[in-house]
């Protein structure tokens, strides 16, 4: 039988099969060594195949991994050389972001966005809180709307607390999967609780959250729709490292750098002190966002060639 993988808890999976029902499945050993280099070698959203254990009810065994047409995975937050396999499988990523309590920082939404171009997963951008926002804040949302907004991401705005554009959110999950992430705080259990009101997802309360030792459990869970369709919902990470990525190909997927490479005077432009450039061109005519500029010297300063 086919099954989905919809949480894992490090050596047991739950999954719903092809007839509707749930089972707990553990992994046959030889996945966990057969070239698999993640920390976790299956992922929710994974297509599985079991078989149902005698003499059980509701237990299975996994005893295949069907080949994923996507997945996001970010650096291992215990392991910095290894990866970590946040979903699988997925239609679109949402992005929760909040411009105060707390503040996400435009490098944290820039090397989400780069994972999202790398793997070919459509994301969107919703800023949270829109309640809190005073003078400063709104003239901020405006300038970063426009930025993502121009480089062809779907940027919304949305109030759980003051159920402003709750809605209009809800509206792009239908009949998708859809993985949710976002810094700890910034309202995505608010917003499942929105959906789900019998969940009772615990909410982080920001002004006790250090930051310090929190979090670091990588367990996301799958919550089917009552409208139908999909939510993946992940822990709140504290930073998103990238793995898998060059230097060299970093600018690929920057959407507004991607399309002037050609451009350049060398066809291995790194975009930083090289002649004939058109990116940086673009930086001082205006027509690249400073900001993302920067974001992208920023996150080619951490990369670690000598990981390839």
């Amino acid at each position: 039988m086919k099954a989905t993988v919809y949480k894992s808890t490090g050596s047991w999976y739950v999954v719903k099969a092809e007839d509707g029902r749930f089972y707990n499945a553990r992994i046959k050993g030889v996945f966990k060594i057969d070239g698999i280099t993640s920390t976790n070698p299956i992922a929710v959203g994974d297509t599985v195949g079991i078989s149902q254990e005698a003499g059980t009810d509701g237990n299975a065994m996994i005893d295949e991994i069907v080949p994923r047409r996507n997945y996001i995975n970010r650096q291992s937050p215990s392991h910095k050389k290894h990866h970590h396999i946040v979903a699988a499988n997925i239609d679109q990523s949402l992005l929760f972001a909040t411009l105060k309590d707390p503040r996400t920082s435009q490098g944290f939404i820039d090397r989400f966005l780069v994972t999202c171009e790398a793997y070919h997963v459509p994301a969107i951008i919703v800023f949270n809180k829109a309640d809190l926002y005073k003078k400063k804040e709104e003239e901020k949302f405006e300038e970063v709307s426009a930025i993502y907004s121009a480089i062809g991401y779907k940027v919304m705005r949305m109030s759980v607390a003051a159920k402003e554009g709750v809605e209009e959110v809800q509206a792009l999950l239908k009949d998708k999967t859809t993985l949710m992430s976002g810094h700890s705080g910034v309202g995505k259990s608010s917003f499942l609780n929105s959906i789900f009101p019998e969940l009772a997802l615990k909410t982080q309360d920001v002004s006790g959250w250090s930051g310090k030792g929190m979090h670091t459990t990588t367990f996301a869970e799958m919550f089917d729709l009552p409208f139908g369709g999909r939510v993946i919902d992940t822990p709140g990470v504290r930073e998103f490292g990238l793995v898998d990525i060059s230097k060299q190909e970093l600018s690929h997927y920057f959407p507004e750098m991607a399309k002037l490479i050609t451009e350049c005077q060398f066809n291995n432009c790194m975009h930083i002190n090289e002649p004939g450039c058109a990116v940086k061109d673009a930086v001082a005519k205006g027509l690249i966002a400073e900001d993302r500029y920067v974001s992208y010297y920023n996150i080619l300063e951490s990369i670690d060639d000598r990981n390839y």
